[in-house]
């Protein structure tokens, strides 16, 4: 048995519990080390095997590797296993040996839902998952895919914003987003989110300042119809009051 385990924004209060049930059923726990280090509490005592960043088709297959042995296995991830996560490539690797297991994957918090809850409510309407790293899609696709959004004025939340290797990634899309929305359209900037050096900041595109977005960053940009009230950010449903 292989669970695909979404860990949440980084604290244990905001996993769900059967995340937690899992990493304690598991004989084996497979993870990136910087992940398995927000659960020291459920690996003590089991084998773990970890890699590092950009290791992920390895953690994968070690994980399907192992589970075939027939031990159970946990691989976690940070936020939901199947936004950005390891959820989806589990499924190539097996699909391309056309190979079966039995998996089952525990949904977690993904970083826009625990970004939005520390902003407001900016994701009261519709809105869109765009990852500014161009390392697995090419970067004329987000482009395309930032300006339908912005032209169809969905509330946007920008993954992946910004990196020492892409620091004018940010800069590009805000620009493309300016173009149909304009700057005075409210941002959220959610740093760290749940864990100790947690940030928060609720500003404009025109106001943002870059350099306080990075990795650890989710950007979330409002609609026409985003307020920003009491230090709060909140996008209407549409009730009539």
């Amino acid at each position: 048995m292989l669970h695909i385990v979404g860990l949440g924004p980084g604290s244990q209060e905001l996993m769900v519990p059967a995340a937690v049930a899992a990493m304690e059923q598991a004989e084996v726990i497979v993870g990136y080390h910087t992940y398995l280090e927000l659960i020291t509490d459920y690996i003590e005592g089991k084998e773990v095997v970890a890699t590092d960043m950009r290791g992920e088709v390895e953690r994968c297959e070690a994980a399907i590797a192992i589970a075939k042995e027939g031990k159970r296995v946990a691989i976690v991830c940070s936020g939901d296993a199947g936004i950005y996560a390891m959820a989806g490539l589990v499924f190539e690797l097996l699909a391309a040996k056309k190979d079966h297991l039995d998996v089952k994957i525990i949904p977690g918090i993904t970083a826009s839902i625990g970004g939005a809850a520390l902003l407001g409510a900016p994701l009261m309407n519709d809105f869109v998952h765009i990852s500014l790293s161009d390392l697995m899609t090419p970067w004329e696709m987000i482009e395309r895919r930032l300006k339908a959004a912005a032209e169809a004025d969905f509330v946007i939340c920008l993954y992946n914003p910004r990196s020492m290797g892409r620091p004018k990634h940010l800069e590009s899309a805000l620009s493309m987003i300016r173009d149909y929305k304009g700057g005075l359209i409210p941002v959220g900037i959610c740093k760290d989110i749940g864990r100790p050096n947690e940030q928060v900041i609720v500003t404009t595109i025109d106001e943002l300042n870059e350099e306080d977005v990075d990795m650890t960053t989710t950007v979330i940009v409002g609609n026409k119809f985003t307020k920003i009230y009491d230090g709060r950010m909140y996008t209407p449903r549409g009730y009539q009051l």
